[in-house]
């Protein structure tokens, strides 16, 4: 049964994409987050000048581009973890302009971090419950009467202990988070984000510093998220990895979306491959250029030759 409904979310993901244009900001049938004129500049430099994209609900889209791009800065502008300086963006329709990060993910977009933020002298399972939303005791004179959140307490760890489960850290519910490795603790992070029940789940390089042991097991949970309904988009580099389970990309570059399509054709657009390795990395060379070259190396070997000759 659950094979059937991942194949049924992939292939609804897949056709949403079929008939549209390759262009950056295109439009699609029925997007969660729709991002208009973000600008964020820091000083004299232009970080982020996006100025149209949308993501499509229920898909996974890939947000790729060389280092520099912008992608985590982006990501930190959507989330409300920066300040942008002008544009507007929407999140199931509702604008989330200068929304606070705590805020954005109580709406329901979640993310994670590159570098991990597992609070390391709490144990896994503590980290799992603080991810859990208008829990009652957080109150001060509600924490006070015990009866009042002990029975949400317990339907948050039942919750925590089942989506450990899921992600194979149930045998590490009582160690400290700090004594994870890389991999368990990008585990941890996206299980903890699954606490909030989000609609939207933003990913920030998840395979990075993950060991090949685990590589596997965190790329079959990115496939999960879809089945169980949500909507990943995730920043990578790994370009096999962006092939085998995104539905689409989107490629940044100083700043800007310049290229969308399917991970298959993607990397094959010359606006990416420019912006990857250079415009004209690949223009063959005209006889002048040949000639020009040639002289060149003629004139360093001579000089060279001259030096050794006055030793």
């Amino acid at each position: 049964m659950h094979a059937e409904s991942a194949i049924d979310r992939k292939a609804a993901a897949l056709a949403a994409f079929k008939d549209l244009d390759r262009e950056p900001g295109v439009p699609k049938p029925d997007p969660i987050l729709v991002v208009d004129n973000v600008v964020r500049r820091f000083g004299g430099l232009t970080a982020v000048d996006v100025g149209h994209v949308e993501v499509q609900r229920g898909s996974i889209t890939a947000l790729i581009g060389p280092n520099g791009a912008g992608k985590t800065t982006f990501f930190n502008q959507l989330t409300g973890f920066d300040t942008a300086d002008s544009g507007q963006w929407t999140f199931n329709g509702r604008s989330m302009n200068g929304v606070p990060a705590h805020k954005v993910a109580r709406a329901g977009m979640v993310r994670t971090f590159q570098l991990t933020k597992a609070l390391s002298k709490l144990t896994v399972l503590e980290n799992m419950r603080l991810g859990a939303q208008k829990q009652l005791g957080e109150n001060f004179w509600r924490a006070l009467v015990p009866a009042v959140w002990r029975g949400q307490e317990g339907e948050i760890t039942d919750r925590a202990e089942e989506l450990l489960a899921r992600f194979k850290l149930d045998a590490k519910r009582d160690d400290f988070a700090g004594s994870l490795s890389g991999g368990q603790r990008k585990l941890l992070e996206m299980a903890r984000a699954l606490m909030v029940q989000p609609e939207l789940v933003m990913l920030d390089e998840p395979m990075a510093g993950v060991n090949p042991a685990l590589t596997q097991s965190l790329l079959g949970h990115v496939k999960d998220l879809r089945e169980q309904g949500m909507t990943v988009l995730f920043v990578e580099h790994d370009m096999d990895m962006v092939r085998d389970i995104s539905d689409w990309v989107i490629v940044m570059a100083q700043g800007a979306v310049i290229a969308e399509g399917p991970p298959g054709t993607i990397m094959s657009d010359e606006r990416v491959i420019d912006a990857y390795l250079g415009a004209h990395h690949d223009a063959p060379l005209s006889e002048s250029d040949l000639a020009e070259q040639l002289h060149e190396a003629e004139v360093a070997l001579e000089a060279e030759f001259e030096e050794e000759t006055k030793k």
